[in-house]
């Protein structure tokens, strides 16, 4: 068989012109170097710009998250903590522009917000916001698994309470950038407040993290803060406050109750109240920390600080009789008790809440300087420094402007103002010997030395006739605790009603416990009581038992009484009747 080679068959010989060959070669090597010369430009002079691009594209700078410092009862117990929770970001130059209608439907449904504003917010001209803070985990795990691209999870942490309403007052609550609003977050938020770090990382088109590049700062957790709140005294407290305020259909209440020997604040609790952890339709009503920034005419209260004074001075006893009678003129209007006394001793004018009697004894006795003098040296007037947001002065005008009815009238608790809490802490002087006590609501558990404004042999005797007001006779035989001897003193005044008094009322009852060794003062305010009677000792007196002897059963406190509880039988009884009906209706209307 015969080979035929290629350039001798006519049919196969290729006749190409030699400059199309060349033109072909010229334009392989153009663009050669035009590819060449791109990778340079690219790897040189032009790298900025795309490093730049490409970091835009897939580098974020995302926080660390830190933890804001708990919050602790004195007992260790946790009141205010946080937990973990996730921010929903949408990177807006990576989301597309076509996402589907039924992943935005269900996207928007899972952050609680409208379609319109969730398509708003995706259009924003923003490299990333935020579309929701403090997600739960579960609702963000339904988030990721719907795969959106441009869409991440961030991890941070949201506030957590335990004691829901019973300690809102006390531990406030944070917004949703971690910062203190109220309470105890707003005081201590300087303290409490973390400061989160900053990373940067790789993240893929579904916002995930694919790489940490670099951590840039550090997370700063905040410190945690312990309270003298005890955290079993002040859900008795606040569950008592409720009960009464639903009992007697009352607008509003409060309580506070103080370690005398330490000057901790172990419980204060307001009603109605709030649950921090799910803050919609929050009102101002609720809101208010009543016993702090509430101020009233403290009524009868007072009656044992002007009293005081006057035992102080030596010019009257306890025994002390003296003449009342049916009306005492101080000015143009007459001072009464709601029941006429002929006759009654110091000791009774304080166990029957005798207007009268007090009036005339600050008239007889004591000069306006010194009335003023002491009312200021037991913090009426003054802002009590605890470091609590909101807490307020009361007022004591100046003495050198007091009328002589003035003077009548502040002696028995009317022309002055004070929160509740200033009312107790007041009482402190009749617990600790005629010591002031300087009180805190951070955890000190020290012995706390007092200023003293009484003579121990004055307090002594101020707590004797308090524990008359708890007795058969006194106006406030409901505030008797089971095997613990207590005193203290009714009020029933009326409220203010633009430039003179309606037909509200405040109901009070403020005391010590127990009477041969005291360790507690718990002071009770009903708001506008309306269910029957409005008197102190039938509607503060009762709240102001139940605390007292659920607080110093916790604190381990002995039983100084050999007697029970009286009954509501045994204060029907006829050795109490005529006494009690009488004493019910001398308790202030004042």
């Amino acid at each position: 068989m015969r080979t035929v080679g290629f350039s001798t068959t006519p049919n196969l010989v290729l006749r190409l012109p030699m400059w199309r060959s060349r033109l072909m070669l010229f334009l392989l090597f153009f663009v050669f170097m035009l590819l060449l010369l791109r990778a340079f430009w690219i790897q040189g002079p032009g790298n900025a710009f795309y490093e730049a691009k490409g970091v835009r594209g897939t580098q974020r700078e995302l926080e660390l998250p830190a933890s804001r410092g708990k919050i602790l009862d004195r007992n260790g117990q946790v009141i205010a903590t946080s937990l973990e929770a996730k921010s929903v970001i949408a990177y807006n130059d990576t989301v597309p522009d076509d996402l589907a209608a039924d992943k935005v439907k269900r996207l928007a449904s899972l952050l609680q917000i409208s379609e319109t504003e969730l398509r708003k917010k995706l259009k924003e001209d923003r490299k990333q916001l935020f579309l929701k803070r403090q997600v739960d985990p579960v609702i963000a795990q339904q988030i990721k698994q719907l795969e959106i691209p441009g869409i991440g999870l961030n991890s941070e942490y949201r506030r957590f309470y335990p004691e829901g309403e019973a300690m809102a007052h006390v531990v406030g609550f944070t917004n949703v950038n971690d910062k203190g609003q109220e309470g105890m977050e707003l005081s201590r938020d300087k303290d409490l407040a973390a400061y989160p770090g900053q990373r940067r990382v790789v993240i893929d088109r579904l916002g995930r993290v694919v790489e940490e590049i670099a951590i840039e700062q550090l997370p700063q957790n905040g410190k945690d803060l312990q309270l003298s709140i005890d955290s079993k005294i002040q859900y008795l407290a606040y569950n008592a406050v409720k009960s009464a305020v639903e009992q007697h259909h009352a607008k509003a209440g409060g309580a506070v109750v103080l370690d005398t020997q330490t000057g901790e604040i172990l419980a204060l609790a307001n009603y109605p109240s709030y649950n921090p952890n799910d803050r919609r339709n929050l009102s101002g009503e609720q809101l208010r920390n009543r016993v702090l920034t509430d101020t009233f005419e403290p009524g009868s209260t007072i009656k044992p600080l002007t009293i005081s004074i006057a035992l102080e001075k030596g010019s009257v006893t306890p025994n002390t009789n003296m003449a009342i009678g049916a009306k005492y003129l101080v000015g143009p209007k007459p001072i009464t008790d709601t029941h006429p006394y002929t006759n009654l001793t110091v000791t009774e004018v304080i166990q029957k809440s005798s207007n009268i009697g007090t009036a005339k004894i600050a008239m007889n006795n004591l000069s306006a300087e010194e009335m003023w003098d002491f009312y200021t040296a037991v913090g009426l007037g003054q802002t009590p420094k605890i470091g609590f947001p909101g807490a307020v002065a009361g007022t004591v005008h100046p003495f050198k402007k007091w009328m002589p009815t003035d003077q009548a009238r502040i002696a028995f608790g009317y022309g002055i103002s004070a929160s509740l809490f200033q009312v107790a802490r007041a009482y402190t002087i009749f617990a600790r010997d005629g010591e002031l006590v300087p009180l805190t609501i951070e955890r000190s558990p020290e012995y706390k030395s007092g200023t003293r404004v009484l003579s121990a042999k004055t307090a002594i005797e101020m707590r004797k006739m308090m524990e008359a007001v708890t007795e058969p006779g006194g106006t406030a035989i409901k505030a008797q605790a089971e095997g613990y001897r207590v005193g203290g003193k009714t009020g029933t005044a009326h409220k203010l009603v633009g430039k003179g008094y309606g037909n509200s009322y405040r109901a009070y009852f403020a005391g010590i416990a127990p009477i041969s060794a005291p360790r507690i003062v718990v002071a009770v305010m009903i708001d506008e009581p309306t269910g029957g009677s409005h008197y102190g000792g039938d509607v503060a007196a009762p709240v102001f038992s139940t605390i007292v002897g659920e607080t110093l059963r916790a604190l381990n406190v002995a039983p100084d009484s050999q007697h029970s509880q009286l009954t509501l039988n045994e204060q029907s009884s006829k050795a109490v009747s005529t006494a009690s009906l009488q004493t019910q209706h001398v308790v202030l209307k004042r």
